[in-house]
């Protein structure tokens, strides 16, 4: 995690490592990796949970939201594969569960740059399988739908529309239907995907005919309750 020292339940758990990493920091990816195998001697199961929203006209994005964004999401997640696979491929095993969203499924509007890494990941994800299954190593995708969570909150940067009046009025329309979006409060289930992905097969991974790495973590949306 980012932030270890304000970290203090996981902390008082026995067999738990607490240590910082950040996906846009190279050198704290390496040292949280040796960390990790120093403390366990080898990494079974790769998480890749980091990420934000970002929210607003396309054309109002700064360069810096718009790098901001893939840095987290898509880059910051292929610097910590890079770096975990060297463990994986010596031990001819290893899962590999890469946090999507049902945003990487389907689209809403002003959550461009978001929708982009999330079909990223998806992309990456669904084609990688092929270079490493061979060698033992498994990939899973997880895609949750809408929870209450404080995604909307310090995970997401609003950078509306610029002052630009042809988009302000539909945007505020999307932040009124945002704001009455059904979420549930069942956020253990996504856990609980996490863990049925790490153990093996099991009937809710395969929902596409096209690939075998993919679980719907649930949520409104990924139930079709969503509309735009």
């Amino acid at each position: 995690m980012r932030s270890p020292e304000k970290e203090t339940e996981l902390s008082a758990i026995s067999d738990v490592l607490v240590t910082k990493l950040d996906v846009t920091d190279k050198h704290s990816i390496h040292e949280a990796v040796q960390a990790g195998l120093r403390q366990f001697g080898q990494i079974d199961v790769l998480v890749n949970n980091a990420g934000f929203g970002t929210l607003g006209a396309l054309e109002a994005a700064s360069g810096e939201v718009i790098r901001q964004q893939f840095e987290v999401n898509f880059f910051g997640l292929i610097e910590v594969v890079k770096a975990i696979l060297p463990g994986m491929r010596a031990h001819k095993s290893g899962t590999i569960i890469n946090v999507s969203s049902i945003g990487g499924k389907l689209t809403f509007p002003f959550c461009t740059l978001y929708h982009a890494t999330k079909f990223a990941v998806e992309g990456l994800t669904e084609s990688l399988q092929y270079e490493l299954n061979p060698l033992g190593i498994r990939l899973k995708l997880v895609e949750p739908g809408g929870y209450k969570t404080d995604f909307a909150g310090r995970s997401m940067s609003f950078y509306g529309v610029g002052g630009i009046d042809d988009y302000q009025q539909p945007f505020d329309r999307f932040l009124e239907r945002l704001e009455q979006w059904p979420m549930s409060e069942n956020i253990g289930e996504v856990a609980r995907s996490y863990l049925r992905s790490s153990l093996g097969r099991h009937r809710k991974i395969t929902l596409s005919h096209r690939t075998r790495c993919r679980a719907n973590a649930g949520g409104p949306a990924a139930n079709g309750r969503y509309g735009v």
